[in-house]
């Protein structure tokens, strides 16, 4: 009986991290952010001097957080259908950012290689450009299920 209970508990605990959702408001806020920072990073790079990597990476890592806000936030009516079609984005998301990550660093050296003519070195992706497509492919796949449910 004890097990049980222990299993009764992690099982909603799970369920209670699956269904986390942030109120309808963060996609504002979020939609706030990512736009804060596109025009920052617009600005970081005609404006400014190009020593300031650090700013670079802050306004990555907002640009990041503004696109998780909008992707962990409700929709006005949340039901099983969204839940549905918000579990099928991220799945399709995963699946297109795995093969992003595999394919692309060839296809780059590729192009680099045809372009220079010259030996380019392999290199790999970085964890922001991962993440931000993830989550563009994310967003968009989500908008375009709802829109033909």
């Amino acid at each position: 009986m004890n097990t049980k209970r222990i299993i009764d508990c992690e099982r909603k605990q799970f369920q209670k991290m699956i269904n986390f959702r942030l109120s309808h408001q963060f996609i504002n806020i979020g939609v706030g952010i990512v736009i804060l920072s596109i025009v920052m990073m617009f600005i970081r790079a005609f404006a400014m001097d190009s020593e300031t990597e650090w700013l670079k990476n802050i306004l990555q890592k907002t640009l990041l957080v503004g696109m998780l806000l909008m992707s962990l936030s409700k929709d006005k009516l949340e039901d099983e259908m969204t839940v549905s079609l918000r579990a099928q984005s991220y799945a399709i998301a995963f699946v297109v950012g795995v093969i992003y990550a595999l394919v692309m660093p060839y296809v780059e050296y590729g192009v680099s290689n045809v372009v220079h003519s010259g030996g380019e070195v392999y290199k790999d992706l970085g964890d922001f450009q991962v993440l931000l497509f993830m989550l563009m492919i994310q967003l968009m796949f989500y908008h375009v299920l709802k829109r033909y449910r």
